[in-house]
């Protein structure tokens, strides 16, 4: 159909004319109210954002010389971080002589692994860079 005709067929029912895909020959355009269009497929990307989670990576750190009871605070707080779908960074710092025993820092994050085997999965394990030992510890639990 001529352009000028579709035009007017849309001027008549009070619509917009618009073009699917230009570039094909002859360009292929349909009759459409082009602003009810643009609202509907901006409440579909709104609900699609909202329905979308993002997975965040939380941080415990920890000294190889750390208490029993300051190690289930810790435990416990990386429960909840996995429990809540997020990923879970365990880093254990070395300070001075620390750094000779780097071995305390591996038993303590397999440990911290050993306890958290119910909801998490080792993702990384421990790896020793510079002067910290880090492990990702990834949920079972989809957020």
């Amino acid at each position: 159909m001529a352009p000028e005709a579709a035009l007017e067929i849309a001027a008549e029912q009070d619509l917009d004319l618009v073009k699917i895909s230009p570039n094909s020959n002859p360009p292929v355009c349909k009759i459409m109210d082009y602003g009810k269009y643009r609202f509907e497929q901006s409440k579909r990307e709104k609900e699609t954002k909202k329905n979308q989670k993002i997975i965040e990576i939380k941080e415990i750190r920890m000294s190889p010389g750390i208490g029993i009871n300051d190690f289930n605070t810790k435990l416990k707080s990386g429960q909840k971080f996995l429990s809540d779908g997020d990923r879970l960074k365990v880093t254990v710092r070395f300070r001075g002589r620390e750094m000779t025993h780097t071995e305390i820092g591996e038993q303590l994050l397999s440990r911290f692994a050993e306890a958290c085997a119910d909801v998490a999965t080792v993702s990384k394990p421990p790896k020793l860079e510079g002067r910290h030992m880090t492990m990702f510890l990834s949920s079972k639990i989809s957020k």
